[in-house]
C-alpha cells in the first residue's frame, strides 16, 4: 500500500500539541487593521485550537500528524 500525501497547505495552516490536539492560528489579522481594538488584536496573535466538529477533517487531511 501506498503511503498517503499530506495536504500541504493544511500542513503550513495547523500544527499539533503536545497532548494531540490540533492548534491553529486566528483569521482577521491580515488587513482593515485600524478598525479593530488593540485589545482584540493582540488576542488575535495567540493561536486557538479547532472545533470539534473539524477535527476528524483535519486528520484526514493530515495523516502523520
Amino acid at each position: 500500500m501506498p503511503k498517503m500525501k499530506t495536504n500541504r497547505g493544511a500542513a503550513k495552516r495547523f500544527k499539533a500539541t503536545g497532548s494531540g490536539k490540533i492548534r491553529r492560528s486566528k483569521a482577521f489579522t491580515s488587513h482593515i487593521l485600524t478598525k479593530k481594538s488593540t485589545k482584540r488584536k493582540r488576542n488575535l496573535r495567540k493561536s486557538g485550537l479547532i472545533a470539534g466538529a473539524d477535527r476528524k477533517a483535519v486528520k484526514r487531511m493530515l495523516p502523520y500528524l
